[in-house]
């Protein structure tokens, strides 16, 4: 961290992102359910789906019509194990909780339960809610699509978004396993981040429409947007990394997120018509298994922490002090910013005067 980014407490930043939604027509509920999203993916060191998308992401798109500050969530179909609901346009978090509250209790009854929901919006970290399902004993799954931003394998046009497939499994230890990553080789939030630091992104993130990788973190973001340049999948260009393999999960992700609820899906996601912002509309979905339908839960952890500890106590390539599981690096964030709060940068500073000025909320006087 450089000499320029100030730290604010945990509780204080979610106050304020609280205050902000509230005062953009958010409901108090709903704004304490955005809030804790954000704020966990703070507290997990994933800066890139924290404050720093409240304003860029959540406020100027409320600000501009494109997202509904009030979510009207229906129920449009359901059986006993499976729920469609379609979210209106609401907003995403508060959509994607209620939705992974809805499966977790459906698989206590039943084992398992499974809800997709359409006409939704981003809803921040997909971890959030696999992590419910792992508080709740239970092995929890999600998925996202997205706006179009990756390139087939031997493509170079955007047409899948970033699709999330997202894991979460309890185990003995302090953290669950928690597997968050795009089916991309990176996400636009990733690459805001290196834009404001003024940072050139690595090789082969980045295909523009001659299939030459673009390493200019500004430039790219512009292209994304217009369609000259495409995110490329997991795996990288081609099929010599095994780029394959990320387009096909990616490809599932969409079919799952549309197919499954009758919604939108690829091209329709774009979030402009004729060159006016529009909403995106997107689509969801969440699963909860309830391990105590398979086997005694704390067995279940105890093998699941075994595994995950045998890993990292694996032989180690030489020059690399440890090995990690996943969910792990989070936890290791945590405590390490439990005390020191979140990380804010010029950047946010900015936006968080912006919205503080905006808003007239003269109560937080923070250090910048």
């Amino acid at each position: 961290m450089d000499d320029s980014v100030v730290w604010i407490d945990f509780q204080t930043m979610e106050r304020f992102m609280v205050d902000v939604l509230k005062s953009a027509g958010v409901p108090d509920g709903d704004a304490r359910i955005i809030a804790d999203v954000l704020i966990t993916a703070d507290k997990r060191g994933i800066d890139s789906h924290g404050i720093n998308r409240l304003k860029p992401i959540y406020i100027d798109r409320l600000g501009d019509g494109i997202v509904s500050p009030i979510t009207k969530m229906e129920l449009v179909k359901e059986g006993p194990t499976t729920a469609v609901i379609d979210g209106h346009n609401g907003m995403g978090h508060v959509i994607g909780k209620k939705s992974m509250e809805m499966a977790i209790d459906k698989a206590k009854k039943y084992g398992m339960g499974m809800v997709a929901a359409r006409n939704s919006s981003h809803y921040g970290i997909a971890g959030y809610y696999v992590i419910m399902a792992a508080d709740a004993g239970m092995i929890g799954i999600t998925g996202s699509n997205a706006r179009p931003s990756i390139a087939p394998t031997f493509g170079v046009e955007n047409m899948l978004g970033t699709n999330p497939l997202v894991f979460g499994i309890p185990t003995d230890e302090e953290f669950p396993f928690v597997i968050d990553c795009a089916t991309s080789i990176t996400q636009r939030g990733k690459i805001e981040v290196y834009e404001r630091q003024g940072k050139k992104m690595p090789e082969g993130w980045v295909v523009d429409e001659n299939g030459t990788s673009t390493t200019d973190a500004e430039k790219a973001l512009k292209q994304l947007i217009d369609g000259s340049a495409a995110l490329t999948p997991l795996g990288g260009i081609g099929e010599d990394g095994g780029g394959y393999k990320g387009y096909g999960y990616a490809t599932v992700v969409e079919i799952l997120c549309a197919a499954l609820q009758a919604g939108n899906y690829m091209k329709m996601l774009t979030g402009f018509d004729n060159g006016k912002k529009v909403p995106y509309l997107l689509g969801h979905f969440f699963v909860a298994v309830d391990i105590s339908h398979f086997i005694d839960v704390r067995e279940f952890m105890k093998t699941a922490g075994d595994i995950l500890r045998e890993l990292r106590s694996s032989r180690k390539m030489p020059g690399q002090e440890r090995i990690y599981t996943a969910g792990e690096k989070e936890y290791l964030s945590w405590l390490e910013r439990k005390d020191k709060g979140v990380p804010v940068n010029v950047s946010l500073q900015k936006d968080i005067a912006a919205m503080r000025n905006k808003f007239k909320l003269t109560a937080y006087n923070f250090p910048f």
